[in-house]
């Protein structure tokens, strides 16, 4: 394997560890909103705006997961 190889193979596994790192922290993301989405919920008085802007934000988590893994793809 000449040396421009490994530097590409190198490049890609960087890539696809960024990629991955990215997945994790918008999934955590996630789980947490859904942790304060169920605590919400759960009290007499809910605060609807704030439940809408976590659906909101859990929507746009999973797009953008969705994208990084598309990228593994190719």
């Amino acid at each position: 394997m000449s040396e421009t190889e490994k530097d590409e193979l190198i490049d890609a596994q960087k890539q696809v560890i960024g990629i991955l790192f990215e997945v994790i922290k918008r999934l955590q993301a996630n789980s947490d909103l859904d942790e304060e989405y169920f605590e919400i919920i759960t009290k007499e008085e809910k605060d609807e705006s704030r439940l809408n802007e976590i659906l909101t934000q859990r929507k746009e988590n999973a797009k953008i997961v969705g994208r990084l893994l598309e990228q593994l793809e190719t």
